[in-house]
């Protein structure tokens, strides 16, 4: 046992909540073909931070624990094949970037369990932005899967930062 529990949907499959950039599906398929959107999913007690320093020095999305009345990260829960999980884990930069968390994510019918990526300690500094590009991709899935739109307009309100900056 490699030490990360990995919720499964079934056997050969596992489910992952995405909240930045994986959100947009085209985005998430280009990086495991498999994914299968179950519909969009909340995790209460969270907060949506754009910190995580990324490999182009700019801010990336992060979940952090939040102890504020009503704060949730949304977020889209998808079915992945277990095949394709290394690969993930790759592009996102498990145990570099980020660390992979079981958390308990809540849909519209259910509560589930579900793998997701969370800022390393060591690879946060609130003094980022993100690029365009990226947050255009976390826009895109959010008003794709349907968030609520005042979520949706806060996410159109991170300031961004110039490609040059």
């Amino acid at each position: 046992m490699d030490g990360r529990d990995r919720p499964r949907a079934t056997k050969d499959t596992y489910l992952y909540f995405a909240y930045g950039s994986n959100m947009s599906s085209d985005r998430l398929r280009a990086r495991t073909p498999s994914a299968v959107s179950l519909g969009r999913a909340r995790l209460p007690g969270y907060a949506l931070r754009w910190h995580k320093l990324g490999r182009d020095g700019s801010g990336k999305c992060d979940i952090e624990l939040s102890d504020a009345p009503g704060t949730t990260v949304w977020g889209v829960l998808y079915e992945i094949d277990s095949t394709e999980k290394d690969r993930l884990d790759t592009v996102e930069g498990l145990g570099v970037g980020y660390n992979e968390h079981t958390v308990r994510v809540e849909t519209d019918a259910v509560v589930r369990e579900a793998v997701t990526y969370q800022a390393r300690p060591d690879k946060i500094d609130s003094g980022l932005r993100p690029l365009p590009w990226y947050k255009a991709h976390v826009l895109r899935g959010a008003t794709e899967n349907g968030l609520p739109d005042d979520y949706v307009r806060r996410i159109a309100a991170v300031q961004d930062r110039s490609p040059e900056s």
